[in-house]
C-alpha cells in the first residue's frame, strides 16, 4: 500500500511539524474563575508525534520554534518526559517582554454534561507563527537525517501567512527522498478569521492537498478546507449519514489521487462527556469501519482526533493493514480522552487490549 523508507537508515520513524503550546488547565473548575492551573505542553501535530513516542515506542522528533526563554524550556522539558526529540527546534532569542517573539498559550477547560469543553488561545506573534519558507533544512532532515514519515497539519499552516509555505516547502522535500506525509486538516476559524477566512483555508489547503499520502479530517475539516460534503448530514441527527461519509471520500479521492489513504473521525456528540466514536478509513479503493464505541465517556476530549491519528499512523507503519489501522486509532483516541491533557496516557498494551475486544475490568 505505500513504501516506507528502511528504518535502518532513518534517525527517525516519524517527525511532526507545527506549534507546541503550553496548556493551562483549570482542572474540574472553570478557566474564569481559576485560581490555579495544571500545565500540559500540546499541539494538534505534535501530538500525534508524542503518542506514537510514548505509547507506541516509534522514534519521533518534533519540527517546531520556540522563544528561548523559560516558558520555552519548560514546553521542552514537557516534550523531553514525552521522548520526543527536541534536537530539532529552533530556538529563537527572547526580547524581555514579548514584543517580538513569545511562546503560545492555551487555556482549556473541559466540558461535562450540557457545558461543552472552552478552548482559549493566546498564541499572537509566537515564535512558530513566525517561521518562514528557508528557515527548517528539510534537505539535512529528511536526506541526511532519513525519515520514514512526515505529520503535520492545518493548524500550524493557519498560523500566519508564512507557515503555510513552510508546510509546502516541508511536504514537498519530504516527497523527494521518498518519505510518507500524513495531515491533519483541524480546521479552526478562529485561526483564518484574519489573513482570509474560510476562503484562504481552502485555497492554502487544496494546494497542501497535492502533496498528501495520508488526509486526515472530520466532517467538518472536509468541507471548509478542502469543500467536500458529507451529503445528508446534520448536526442535530441522533445517528451519523455514514453513507454520505463514503461518498465524500471517494469525492476526495477522485480529486486527489495522490491520497493512499483518507481517514475520518465519526463523533456524535451526545453530551460533553458522552459521545459515540468510531472512524472510517478508504485505502486501495476499499472503506474500512472502525470499532464502534456507542455512548464513549469522555472525561477530557481535546487531543483524541490526534491521539486517533497516531494510532492510524502506527498501524499502517507496522502492519500496512488499513482495517488494523483504524482499529487502532479507534481505541487510542478513546483511550486519550479518559486522561486529562492534550496528549495521550495510554500503553501499546492498553489500545490492543481495546482492539481484542477487551472490557473496563479492573486490572490487577
Amino acid at each position: 500500500m505505500m513504501n516506507l523508507n528502511i528504518k535502518d537508515n532513518c534517525a527517525y520513524d516519524m517527525i511532526s511539524l507545527g506549534e507546541i503550546m503550553l496548556r493551562l488547565d483549570p482542572g474540574d473548575g472553570r478557566i474564569k474563575t481559576a485560581r490555579s492551573f495544571r500545565a500540559w505542553e500540546g499541539g494538534g501535530e505534535y501530538n500525534v508525534a508524542r503518542g506514537l513516542r510514548r505509547c507506541f515506542g516509534l522514534k519521533t522528533a518534533a519540527v517546531t520554534a520556540l522563544a528561548d526563554n523559560e516558558v520555552g524550556r519548560l514546553v521542552e522539558d514537557f516534550m523531553l518526559q514525552g521522548g520526543v526529540d527536541t534536537s530539532l527546534i529552533k530556538w529563537v532569542k527572547y526580547d524581555g517582554i514579548g514584543r517580538t517573539v513569545r511562546n503560545g498559550l492555551n487555556f482549556t477547560e473541559r466540558g461535562f454534561g450540557i457545558r461543552g469543553a472552552v478552548g482559549v488561545s493566546d498564541r499572537g506573534n509566537t515564535a512558530a507563527s513566525q517561521l518562514k519558507a528557508g528557515d527548517i533544512d528539510w534537505d539535512y532532515i529528511f536526506g541526511t537525517l532519513g525519515v520514514r514519515w512526515l505529520h503535520t497539519g492545518g493548524i500550524f499552516a493557519a498560523l500566519s501567512d508564512t507557515t503555510a509555505d513552510v508546510v509546502i516547502e516541508a511536504v514537498k522535500t519530504a516527497k523527494k527522498y521518498g518519505t510518507i506525509v500524513s495531515y491533519d486538516l483541524n480546521y479552526r476559524p478562529s485561526l483564518w478569521k484574519d489573513i482570509g477566512g474560510q476562503e484562504k483555508a481552502q485555497q492554502v489547503n487544496k494546494e497542501i492537498a497535492k502533496y498528501i499520502d495520508v488526509m486526515i479530517g472530520n466532517e467538518e475539516d472536509f468541507t471548509a478546507c478542502l469543500g467536500l460534503e458529507v451529503e445528508g448530514n446534520d448536526a442535530n441527527l441522533k445517528e451519523l449519514n455514514v453513507d454520505g461519509y463514503y461518498k465524500m471520500i471517494e469525492n476526495a479521492v477522485k480529486i486527489y489521487p495522490n491520497f493512499k489513504v483518507v481517514a475520518t473521525t465519526l463523533r456524535t456528540v451526545k453530551t460533553a462527556t458522552v459521545n459515540d466514536w468510531s472512524a472510517i478509513c478508504w485505502a486501495d479503493g476499499k472503506i474500512y469501519k472502525g470499532l464502534d464505541m456507542p455512548g464513549l465517556e469522555i472525561y477530557d476530549r481535546v487531543g483524541g482526533g490526534d491521539s486517533f491519528a497516531s494510532g492510524l499512523v502506527y498501524g499502517l507503519m507496522t502492519y500496512g493493514d488499513p482495517q488494523t489501522a483504524v482499529n487502532y486509532g479507534v481505541a487510542h483516541g478513546a483511550l486519550a480522552m479518559t486522561t486529562p491533557g492534550d496528549t495521550s496516557m495510554a500503553s501499546k498494551t492498553e489500545v490492543e487490549r481495546i482492539v481484542n475486544g477487551a472490557g473496563a475490568r479492573v486490572q490487577r
